[in-house]
């Protein structure tokens, strides 16, 4: 189930957001005046770094915390969380 959410996050909002710069996408300066996109960009990022530092310091597996974010940074939170997570569980067996 993990890798069918972590699948289903890296396609459809990656997805919608590739196909937004690829067609809508003109300046930084466009996303920087839009508050409400600054807004939920800078608390990804949080959210981002907080996990990074949690995993960090309390491992749920082998895998390791900068895995985490390469992942967070390729596919969004809602695709390295449960990918991350299924990664540690599939390697303790």
């Amino acid at each position: 189930m993990l890798l069918l959410i972590a699948l289903f996050c890296f396609v459809v909002p990656n997805g919608i957001f590739l196909y937004w710069a690829a067609t809508e996408f003109h300046s930084f300066a466009d996303v920087a005046g839009n508050k409400l996109a600054l807004a939920f960009i800078i608390e990804a990022f949080a959210v981002m770094l907080l996990l990074v530092f949690y995993f960090a310091k309390n491992p749920p597996g082998k895998v390791r915390w900068y895995w985490f974010l390469v992942l967070s940074l390729a596919g969004g939170i809602g695709f390295s969380i449960p990918f991350y997570w299924w990664l540690n569980k599939r390697n303790e067996a």
